[in-house]
């Protein structure tokens, strides 16, 4: 299994994130580039980039498998402000640059919030952005991020992420990253996770799924509301989440973890090891925190 989780790019940038990774047990992670909540970023050192790389390599860590995350404040779907969209446009391409510094193949991308548009207009804001930051020469792959349907966010459910699809130039630059926490909050039930990738395969293509974040949700199906839990400790449960892990139609999909921290402690090392061994820890909270 490709497993990891989210981790922390730090003073040592990605060489960092790789040493994280390796302490987890994990032989993938993802990252932001930067705070996700401000566009404020330092320079890549090339230097640490490389020994990241040989890092990753005496580990086995394909780097090919790992996924950067896009920041929260790019919002491609309102354009109120036409100055602050250009800014997510702006600020969209030049997180395509550091990932392609870096030897990333891939970024998450939250597709954005209506706001004060409607839908239809969220589609075109949406398309238009990426078909101007997508462009022949484009090196990673964006991959939208199904949403829980809080507040307006666009890419709710199948139909949604298959119209933005359809409208890009470079269809072959664009995939799509499940989130189980995020499916579940917005109506779908994963406990029958083989009917909603029917309805993928079908609409969409499974391959087009390049990523699965793996969360438990802190809230019931349909809520809309995308809190996430620690594995087994919410509502989809542990049972759900080890069959959709390890469904054989996902099988080479990256599996990344965004579960919550236990008293500022990461709990990555633990929830891995229940994946692989697929045992819940009814004792998570004791052994995070030993």
């Amino acid at each position: 299994m490709i497993i990891g989780s989210h981790v922390n790019y730090g003073k040592e940038g990605l060489l960092g994130c790789v040493k994280q990774a390796i302490s987890y047990n994990a032989n993938t992670f993802m990252f932001y580039t930067g705070a996700p909540q401000n566009s404020i970023r330092k320079a890549i050192d090339m230097q640490d980039v490389a020994k990241a790389h040989n890092l990753l390599k005496e580990n086995n860590i394909n780097i090919d498998t790992i996924i950067c995350h896009a920041p929260y404040i790019i919002n491609l779907a309102n354009k109120a402000k036409p100055e602050a969209w250009q800014f997510s446009v702006n600020f969209l391409k030049e997180e395509l640059k550091r990932c392609e510094l870096l030897g990333v193949s891939y970024i998450v991308l939250h597709p954005g919030s209506c706001v004060n548009e409607t839908r239809e207009n969220a589609l075109q804001n949406i398309c238009g952005g990426l078909n101007e930051v997508i462009d022949s020469e484009t090196k990673v792959m964006i991959l939208l991020e199904t949403m829980a349907g809080k507040g307006t966010e666009y890419g709710i459910n199948t139909n949604e992420i298959k119209q933005i699809l359809n409208n890009i130039i470079y269809k072959n630059k664009i995939g799509v990253c499940l989130d189980t926490c995020h499916l579940n909050d917005s109506g779908v039930d994963m406990s029958n996770f083989d009917i909603y990738l029917d309805e993928f395969a079908k609409e969409i293509g499974l391959d087009k799924v390049k990523c699965l974040h793996l969360n438990d949700s802190l809230n019931p199906m349909g809520s809309h509301k995308d809190r996430h839990a620690n594995i087994g400790y919410g509502t989809i449960g542990f049972d759900t989440l080890i069959n959709i892990a390890y469904n054989p139609r996902i099988k080479d999909v990256p599996k990344i973890l965004e579960t919550p921290y236990i008293e500022d402690h990461a709990p990555y090392y633990y929830e891995i090891k229940a994946i692989l061994e697929k045992k819940f820890n009814d004792h998570l909270k004791e052994d995070v925190l030993k």
